[in-house]
């Protein structure tokens, strides 16, 4: 039962890791654009995103 289990998350974790990729490609645009505005609470908002994405991208992958 413990290796069906296993199997299940693996097939999540490997849908999840493409949508993954595409929120922080999304994130990252928006820290861009919160950096030519100026505008340093999305920055700082962007960048506590962006660490949350990237944490839980090194754990799909491991």
């Amino acid at each position: 039962m413990e290796k069906v289990i296993q199997t299940l998350k693996r097939r999540d974790g490997e849908r999840r890791i493409p949508v993954l990729k595409m929120e922080i490609d999304y994130e990252l645009q928006t820290l861009f654009d919160a950096m030519q505005a100026s505008d340093q609470k999305q920055v700082e908002k962007s960048k506590r995103i962006l660490e949350r994405l990237r944490n839980e991208l090194l754990r799909l992958e491991a």
